[in-house]
């Protein structure tokens, strides 16, 4: 989808939720949808300020409209236990990833991850039950850090900044 589209997907959103469409929402969109790692609230703030100078755009709002922007399916929402969300553009993307987030760096990792609907399917007939959602993530440390003490992506883009590897 188009980033066109994707603002029309949008607006025709809000438009049904009964919210309006204000240049505040926009730039939120246009700064989300721009993003090619993950990013959290705060990032996104950062981002539309620095795109939007006169610093129209509050907290208050990006923390909004954000919500509306992961249920009209623009935005995944991506929980990795921290306590803080992140957040990556849905359009165009592979729906299928597993997520493999480093510990030691704070690094969220994509995959292509098509067995996922074919497995949470076949398990969910089995028992019964239809599936709703489902994720696989996994949890690892980095055997360089481990083993020289320094970290490639730790030292390239500090600690809890977050990144997206397609494979």
């Amino acid at each position: 989808m188009s980033t066109p589209a994707a603002l029309e997907t949008f607006e025709r959103f809000l438009r049904q939720k009964g919210l309006r469409v204000t240049g505040q929402r926009k730039a939120i969109f246009e700064a989300a949808l721009s993003q090619k790692e993950h990013f959290t609230a705060e990032q996104l703030l950062e981002r539309v300020r620095a795109l939007d100078p006169g610093g129209r755009v509050s907290r208050a709002t990006v923390y909004r409209t954000l919500p509306v922007l992961t249920e009209s399916a623009l935005l995944r929402e991506v929980d990795i236990g921290t306590g803080e969300m992140f957040y990556m553009p849905n359009v165009g993307k592979v729906a299928q990833v597993a997520q493999v987030v480093c510990l030691d760096c704070d690094r969220i990792f994509e995959i292509s991850a098509p067995f996922m609907e074919w497995y949470g399917s076949t398990v969910s007939t089995r028992l019964g039950l239809t599936p709703v959602s489902q994720r696989l993530q996994v949890s690892a440390r980095c055997d360089t850090l481990k083993r020289t003490g320094t970290c490639r992506y730790r030292d390239q883009a500090g600690p809890r900044r977050k990144a997206r590897l397609t494979g």
